[in-house]
């Protein structure tokens, strides 16, 4: 049974999930023009997820570093579309935190559990970014900033950034997920496993 969310005014959650809903109801043109430089599939299965976005021919140093939740059907969505308008340049660089391989170190000290609290992104230079600013600065650098440019408004930015926190904060019950403390430790039990310190079976 998926969890309630009873608690939350129902306004509110379909105002939250139609902002992150925003860029996709406005690319349908662009989506379009982007089927003329190659489709990735929307529905792909987690294997064939990180063979995509692994084989993409980079052949410029990356602006941008996104770290994205792969098990997260809507954000799998988000960064297949990104793929695709990046078309192989490399300006963007998709990190998948679900990945276990995936390593703080590597990405200016963000754990797990912070990237899934709230969207993350690197640039070359080490500076952090999070939340709408994450989409305002990867959409500007692969051509389409015009998309959340209305967000820069002295009155629509903190109205958008606070429905974002709202989001971000029940994204996991709304997808049918678990709680993200449940996600740290079962990760955590899953590497503690592979690299043999503590390998429990019930």
């Amino acid at each position: 049974m998926k969890p309630s969310v009873v608690n939350i005014p129902a306004a509110r959650i379909v105002v939250a999930t139609y902002l992150m809903l925003m860029p996709v109801l406005l690319k349908i043109d662009l989506q379009s023009i982007a089927k003329r430089q190659g489709t990735v599939s929307m529905t792909s299965s987690p294997a064939s997820r990180k063979t995509t976005l692994t084989n993409n021919t980079i052949k410029a140093h990356w602006q941008i570093k996104l770290l994205y939740d792969g098990d997260c059907p809507l954000c799998l969505r988000e960064v297949n579309f990104l793929q695709k308008r990046d078309a192989g340049r490399g300006l963007v660089k998709f990190v998948d935190i679900a990945d276990e391989s995936y390593s703080a170190a590597d990405n200016a000290g963000i754990d797990y559990e912070t990237a899934m609290g709230r969207i993350h992104a690197v640039l070359p230079e080490g500076t952090t970014l999070k939340n709408v600013e994450v989409f305002r600065r990867v959409y500007e650098i692969l051509g389409m900033g015009w998309i959340y440019a209305i967000t820069k408004w002295p009155i629509v930015g903190p109205v958008v950034d606070k429905l974002y926190e709202i989001w971000a904060d029940w994204r996991l019950q709304l997808t049918g997920r678990a709680d993200l403390k449940t996600l740290v430790a079962a990760r955590q039990a899953r590497i503690d496993c592979t690299s043999g310190d503590r390998c429990h079976l019930d």
